[in-house]
């Protein structure tokens, strides 16, 4: 939107031509950037409460560096999820505010730090093998504002491991669980609280697991009223996580 339509809008709510409800509709829909790559949603937490996220596999650095000044000159906090360390170190170079997280593949760049969710999202991995996809969620979550913990390496080969942090899985609000191999964990979760849980089947497992699609049919097929993320999206279970924690 143009510096002369905002003016426009302003002037019109001021006089009584428009509310404020009708422009803050009028800036939900139209402004973007266009980068000629990449077309950039800078109100889509407006529309969402939660700012556009860069997916950085498939884009080249140079387009990851377009899109993240592109956000930060409307002092935007950033993500960028599935970035290599070659590309993180580039964006470190231009960015020296950003952090990168190695074991999540996410860079990010946070100056609010309130929290926003009504309780904790608490992030389970079945095996030290699902923390790649397990640290994802971790990262997205807390950069949306959740209060977040960890609890990792609990599968079903050692269910005993699970239970002995009983205390930590009651006082969670929404749960994800990373799983891969025949991914069983979130049925177990979500039997034993009653709290939404988010199975995020991972790719990890010998050939019978398809690459993760065992895991995911049985997260699709649980009795436990599991809600199931595609494989290895730890970032959509976390932005799932997020509008339950906010509701």
């Amino acid at each position: 939107m143009t510096d002369d339509r905002i003016k426009d809008l302003l002037s019109r709510v001021a006089d009584g031509r428009a509310t404020v409800q009708s422009a803050l509709n009028e800036l939900k829909d139209i402004p973007f950037e266009d980068l000629t790559h990449t077309k950039v949603d800078h109100h889509r937490s407006l529309r969402k409460g939660i700012p556009e996220v860069i997916f950085g596999q498939g884009k080249t650095v140079d387009q990851i560096v377009d899109v993240v000044r592109s956000m930060r000159q409307k002092d935007v906090d950033v993500l960028v999820t599935r970035i290599a360390q070659g590309s993180a170190e580039r964006l470190l170079e231009v960015f020296p505010e950003g952090t990168y997280a190695p074991e999540a593949g996410c860079f990010y760049i946070k100056k609010d730090q309130r929290i926003r969710g009504k309780g904790t999202v608490l992030v389970i991995s079945a095996g030290t093998s699902d923390m790649k996809v397990a640290e994802e969620a971790y990262v997205a979550s807390t950069f949306f504002g959740n209060r977040t913990e960890r609890l990792y390496d609990v599968g079903v080969a050692g269910i005993h491991r699970l239970f002995q942090s009983m205390e930590l899985l009651r006082k969670a609000r929404v749960i994800i669980v990373a799983a891969g191999m025949e991914g069983a964990l979130p049925s177990i979760v979500a039997g034993i609280v009653g709290v939404p849980v988010i199975g995020v089947p991972t790719s990890i497992g010998y050939g019978a697991s398809f690459g993760g699609f065992s895991a995911l049919l049985t997260m699709l097929n649980s009795c436990s009223t599991v809600a199931a993320f595609n494989i290895d999206n730890g970032f959509g279970a976390a932005y799932f996580a997020t509008l339950i924690n906010r509701a």
